[in-house]
This record gives structure tokens, sequence and C-alpha cells, in this order.
């Protein structure tokens, strides 16, 4: 550290002065380290996944332990310093990083312990899903997690988190049994349905707002570890095909079968035939992790003739990294989807048109099948609420940096307008863009919203927790810095 001040962003209007004493004095409390511009692991510490996001820290902290996180916390609260956390890093609004502010990168504090015996795994905050996969997979256990292993456990969790498994268990917040979290007055608290349970409560599904959690606790379940899944395509001249199967699948499937139906021009990838790369394809991406997987993929094997079919048996980890390289970091990303109750007829068409719009070498279009154990839950089910949503679709746009995505994104924006009127209400607060304001963000939790300004205004009545999807303490109208 230099001996001049550092202006860091406040929680105020206008900057914060830290001195070097200052800093030095925070960086011999923290057993992690303390990191600025220049010093080595800053460039991977400050790197998010999508390109779009520019905000950058002045001061980073690489805790290794809750004491760690806690000793930062007090600091930014005491100084009125702009503060936010990265798990992964893998949130499309770049809510990982404070501007200028004070970040905590977590990827020091990626354990895993699996109890096989309880069916539970304790899990660090940043950790990614690859190491949750890999450690309750040799146990032939699993917990409902995403579909890119390297996304951050934390922020897909405390957003609400959907996977392949969700139709089984329910949204990732519903398999969370306990936390250990920091909250805005530095202690270390256990949360769970016994303890601070209101908290609990808000927690699954409300976001970071509430504190930063430095363990998750994890029902699993029995899964795998070997699955039947994959990814067929076919030409666009099917899409109307491909789309009414689709229906009639997911119209009949059993809570172990999850499929999507993908729209997008066929990468240049080792598996497509030459003739097809890059040309509109209609994609159906399926895991089904019980028996009878023929059987019930039966309406898509009708199809016939498919571009390329790679649905077969793997191992659980495989289908939970199959999307990896679709999804690296470093390109732009800019989304739009709804919660949908159910999949008209009429849906179809307005999809198709939509999609084949939006259709770039590297964007793509979605409908992807929910319901079943998501539709249901007990009176304390958590803040994530959408328990009407049996679908979710929209749009992804992505382009590399440098490029022009003006046209991507118009496409996105109208795709998005034109299944708006087909949607719950809802919407998932973990696909939110910083240009989304407080009331799309209240709309991702409609009835609940206001609940979870009780909760904020009880443990967080500062929004010391800003930079995140946030949720105001009630009676606060707006404050600075707000995502």
């Amino acid at each position: 550290m230099t001996a001049r001040m550092l202006e860091v962003t406040g929680l105020e209007d206008g900057g914060v002065g830290l001195s070097a004493t200052q800093i030095e004095k925070l960086g011999t409390r923290l057993a992690g380290p303390l990191l600025a511009a220049g010093d080595n692991g800053w460039d991977e510490a400050v790197l998010v996944w999508n390109a779009m996001v520019t905000a950058v820290p002045r001061l980073v902290v690489q805790p290794v332990s809750a004491e760690d996180v806690a000793t930062v916390v007090r600091f930014a609260a005491d100084h009125g310093v702009l503060l936010s956390v990265k798990g992964g890093g893998h949130n499309i609004g770049g809510t990982a990083l404070a501007d200028g502010g004070l970040t905590l990168d977590m990827s020091r504090m990626r354990e895993v312990t699996v109890d096989p015996a309880a069916r539970l795994a304790h899990v660090g905050p940043g950790c990614l899903l690859q190491d949750v996969d890999r450690a309750t997979q040799r146990h032939g256990l699993a917990t409902v997690l995403g579909f890119v292993s390297e996304t951050g456990v934390a922020g897909l969790t405390l957003g609400g988190g959907f996977g392949y498994l969700a139709r089984r268990f329910g949204w990732a917040a519903d398999n969370l049994e306990q936390v250990e979290i920091v909250t805005a007055d530095g202690r270390i608290r256990t949360a769970s349905r016994t303890e601070h349970p209101d908290l609990f409560w808000a927690l699954r599904g409300g976001g970071g707002n509430f504190g930063i959690v430095t363990r998750f606790t994890f029902r699993l379940h029995r899964v795998g570890p070997v699955i039947t899944g994959g990814l067929a395509a076919w030409g666009a001249d099917r899409v109307d095909d491909v789309l009414a199967t689709y229906r009639e699948l997911t119209a009949n499937a059993p809570r172990e079968l999850t499929a999507a139906v993908v729209v997008r021009l066929a990468p240049p990838a080792p598996f497509v035939p030459e003739e097809w790369q890059l040309k509109p394809v209609a994609g159906v991406l399926v895991c089904h992790s019980g028996k009878g997987a023929e059987a019930d993929l039966a309406p898509l094997r009708s199809l016939g003739d498919p571009i390329f079919d790679l649905i077969g048996e793997k191992p659980y980890t495989a289908q939970q990294s199959m999307l990896d390289e679709t999804e690296p970091k470093g390109l732009n990303q800019y989304w739009k989807a709804e919660f949908l109750p159910d999949l008209p007829a009429d849906y179809l068409p307005a999809f198709r048109d939509a999609a084949l719009d939006v259709a770039s070498p590297l964007s793509f279009s979605v409908v992807f099948h929910l319901a079943g154990a998501i539709n249901e839950a007990d009176e304390d089910g958590g803040a994530v609420g959408n328990r009407d949503a049996r679908f979710i679709s929209g749009f992804s746009g992505v382009w590399p940096p440098g490029d022009d995505g003006e046209r991507i994104v118009g496409a996105v924006r109208a795709g998005w307008e034109r299944i708006r009127s087909y949607s719950t209400g809802g919407n998932y607060v973990n696909f939110q863009l910083p240009e989304d304001g407080p009331d799309r963000t209240a709309a991702a939790y409609r009835g609940t919203y206001e609940r979870l300004q009780q909760v904020k205004a009880d443990c967080d009545p500062d929004n010391l927790f800003r930079v995140n999807r946030n949720i105001r303490p009630s009676g606060v109208l707006s404050m600075p810095h707000e995502r």
C-alpha cells in the first residue's frame, strides 16, 4: 500500500478516504490476503463472467474464515465503505463487485464436507457447482444446483436456484437446512428453521441482502452416479415439430425427467456436421435421473432423423458440466426471461419467431421445464416464492467484446416484449440486469416482498448489503449505489 490516502466509494454520496494506516491495520487483523490493483492475484480476484460488467473495486479481501468476513463487515460499517461479495462471479448483473469500494472474494473458502449417513453437505461460500457435485457424487448423492459447473453456489442458492433436479427436489434454496452467516452488526450467527427463522426464510431466495453466508448446509438425495442425459437437435425447418413434441414431452414427464428446448445457431463443434454449423437449429436438452428413461423419452425419439443425438447414459457430473464451453467468462451477456404458468399452444409460434430473430453465433433462446416439486412448499417455504412457475423462458444475447451488440440486444428485448403477456408476473431474480429497477426486483417476489423488507429492516437497517438486487428496508425510499 502507498502512504497516500486511498479514496474509496462510500455508502453515501461521495467518497471515503482511507489512510494507509487504516488499511494496514485491517490487513493485520486478517488471516486471508488484502489486495489492491497491481498485487499478485488481483486480476483473477476482480474477473467476473459477464464482460458487460465494468465495475472495479479499490480493495479486495480474500477471507479464509467467518472471522475474516466478520472483520471486513465491521470495517465497512465503521468506515461507511461500499461492500460487495463475490462467490463465483457468475451473476449476470455484476453484483459481485463494489465499484470503487471493497469486495470480499470468497474463492479461498471452497471446502466441501459430506456426511453421507445424514445426507448433508457443508459447503463453503466460494464453492463452485463442480466442487459440490464431485464431492457428493462420490457417495451417489446430489443436491439441486444449476447447469454450468463454474457457477458459484452462493449466488445461485440465495437467489433461489434451479437445475436438472429442481423438478424432483424443488429450488436449490428449498434444500438448504442451515447456514452460518455474518450479519450487518459483524456477528456470526447460525440460521435455520429453528434458529433465527425469519432470517432463514429471507435467505432462501432473498439474495445477498441479509448478510454474508460463510457456510451452507444442503440436504442431499440419491442421484446417479449415472443418469441419462444430453442434447439432440434438428434443423430449423422442423422447429414447429420440435416445439410441439417438447410440449407433449413436458406434459407427461415424470419428475425424474427435466427437459429444455433451445433455438440457436448450431455451434462449430466437432459433434455438429459441418454443413449444419452456424445454421439455425432446434435442440432438446434432457436429464433423466430415474429409471425407465427410454420409455419416457419416446416422444422425443419419435421425431427421428436428428442432426446429432448426444443423449445417452453418462455420469451426472458430465451432465452438470456439458454446457460449460458455451458459457465461458469474458463474453457480453444480455438476458431477458419470464416465468410461465403453462405452455399454451399459441406461445410456441411467438417463441419460435422471436428465437429465430435472436439467433446469432453465440446467442440462444430457451424454454425450460420447471413444475414438479417447485410448485409445492410448506407454509415456511422460503422467500423464493414463484410456486406457480411451471416453465421459465427467455432470450440470451451473447457476443464477443469489441463487436457491436446493438442488433442482438434489440432482438432480445423485442422477444421479451413478445412473451411478457404469457408471464406469471414473476421473474427470476438471478437473471436480472443492472438496467432492471426496483420494480422488477419487487416483481420477482410479489406477495413476499413486504415481508422481505421487514426482515431487511430488522437485520440490516442501514442497508450495508446493497450491492445486490437490493431489497430496501421498510420505509426507505431510495439509497445510493443500489443495484
